[in-house]
């Protein structure tokens, strides 16, 4: 039986793990190696690492920093940030991590999705999608490029079903309008999403309080929630979060 799983996100930047308000205002929060493997020990079910700087200073993802990473944790890390090729992927796998994420790189080059998943298998690639509110696109969502700071006219829900035909093995969308605001992710954004696709999804940006991560779940039907403020600055446990949501009758693993 699936369950659904709590991913503690890094954000990282020059190496050090930070949190921001709709992706600026960053906040140092400390050393991601040390966070992660407290989220490890602590009942995470997998993390995720964001080098968030490195495809706006267009460089690679801060190997130095992953391989810490990995070298701490018990549990599968996806990492994602100035992943662009072939090449960058297989250095990712070859210092042990499990997945990785692209955003701005698979809307330039979408058949890189398709080569990705070809390559590794598609439950290694994820695609990271930033939207925003827009009345540009149909759903009313659309897609942003380049750490948030490029809009590019595409459709988030209409990507979205492009990159399961590509291969994509999961769908990581970030609502640039909730992200750290603490006030819950964007449930409409979410569902659109989760129900135009047969892929998991992984709800993120805005998670504030134990319900929230329950209606990403209920009402967004994400598969997976992915926490980033309410975790650094010990606001809930991960037991706090996997109690709750078992609590509401969710499946998870404790």
């Amino acid at each position: 039986m699936n369950y659904i799983k709590i991913i503690p996100c890094l954000d990282v930047k020059d190496g050090r793990l930070v949190k921001g308000v709709n992706f600026v205002d960053l906040a140092d929060v400390g050393d991601p190696a040390d966070n992660a493997e407290a989220y490890s020990k602590a009942g995470a079910d997998e993390l995720v690492f964001l080098d968030i700087t490195a495809t706006v200073e267009k460089r690679k993802t801060l190997v130095d920093a992953v391989k810490r990473t990995v070298d701490k944790i018990s549990v599968p890390l996806t990492v994602g940030g100035g992943i662009k090729s072939i090449r960058d992927i297989q250095d990712m796998m070859d210092i042990g991590v499990s997945k990785v994420s692209m955003n701005t790189a698979a809307v330039i080059n979408p058949e890189l999705v398709r080569e990705a998943s070809g390559k590794f298998g598609s439950e290694k690639i994820v695609v990271a999608i930033d939207t925003r509110t827009s009345p540009e696109v149909p759903s009313g969502f659309e897609v942003m490029i380049n750490g948030g700071k490029k809009p590019t006219g595409i459709d988030a829900v209409e990507w979205a079903k492009k990159v399961e035909e590509l291969g994509a093995g999961a769908i990581l969308p970030t609502s640039m309008d909730a992200d750290g605001t603490l006030a819950g992710y964007d449930i409409p954004m979410t569902r659109a999403i989760a129900d135009a696709v047969n892929l998991p999804v992984i709800a993120s940006g805005g998670a504030g309080t134990l319900e929230h991560l329950y209606e990403a779940v209920n009402d967004g039907h994400a598969d997976a929630v992915l926490v980033a403020s309410i975790a650094h600055f010990g606001t809930y446990s991960i037991r706090q979060m996997k109690e709750y949501l078992a609590d509401k009758g969710l499946p998870v693993k404790l």
